[in-house]
Formats: structure tokens, C-alpha cells, sequence
């Protein structure tokens, strides 16, 4: 199992990137796949989840209506629509497994359910 996040990079505040979490090794239909992020000298933060229905999703307070999750699970990979970018969403970004196997987690914290994770991509933003 593996899982590579990309698309980070460089952003001046109200702008906008997109990633991407790519499976390689398994297919990614039958989980639910979350993102979280970690700043320096901070704990880990739930971003968002998706479970392998799509109806299945869920958005930290923090990033709710600027944040879209999504899947296209004939290229394997979910993607994170990251807008209204803030200094505050500086931090590593990581996609990962979960425990609950197709549905993101409701009777926990995703950080409590996370599963399996590669290397994250970086997102800075900064004027």
C-alpha cells in the first residue's frame, strides 16, 4: 500500500491549489481516503475525508467551504481543491487510509483513524 500526495507548493493568500493523492499498489475504489496536515512544532489536523461513496464526506470546521474532496477512482487518485488559501493552512499535507475501511470515521477523530500514509506535499501560503 502506498500513497503519494502532490501539488503543493507556493501561495499567496486567496489563491487556490489543487492535490492530488495517488494510490499505487492497490486500487483505491473500496476505501475511504482522508487528508490531514501538520505545521511545525504543531499536532496533526484533520482536513477532510471521503469515503468511497461519494456522498460520504466530511470537512474540518477550519476548511469547510473553501475545501472540495473528490475522487476519480479509474485514475486511482482523490483530489483536494484547497481555496481562499490562508497563512494558517501552512503546513505538510498528507493523504492516508482509514480504519473504518470505506467510511470515514463517525464515532472518532480522523487523526484517531488513520491508517496508512506516504509522503506528504508541502503547502505554503505567504505574501
Amino acid at each position: 500500500v502506498q500513497l503519494q500526495a502532490s501539488g503543493g507548493g507556493l501561495v499567496q493568500p486567496g489563491g487556490s491549489l489543487r492535490l492530488s493523492c495517488a494510490a499505487s499498489g492497490f486500487a483505491l475504489d473500496y476505501y475511504a481516503i482522508g487528508w490531514f496536515r501538520q505545521a511545525p512544532g504543531k499536532e496533526r489536523e484533520e482536513v477532510s475525508c471521503i469515503g468511497s461513496t461519494v456522498l460520504n464526506t466530511v470537512y474540518a470546521d477550519s476548511v469547510k467551504g473553501r475545501f472540495s474532496i473528490s475522487r476519480d477512482d479509474a485514475k486511482n487518485t482523490v483530489y483536494l481543491q484547497m481555496n481562499s488559501l490562508k497563512p494558517e493552512d501552512t503546513a505538510v499535507y498528507y493523504c492516508a487510509t482509514v480504519k473504518t475501511g470505506p467510511w470515514c470515521p463517525n464515532d472518532r477523530p480522523l487523526v484517531d483513524a488513520l491508517d496508512a500514509w506516504g509522503q506528504g506535499t508541502q503547502v505554503t501560503v505567504s505574501s
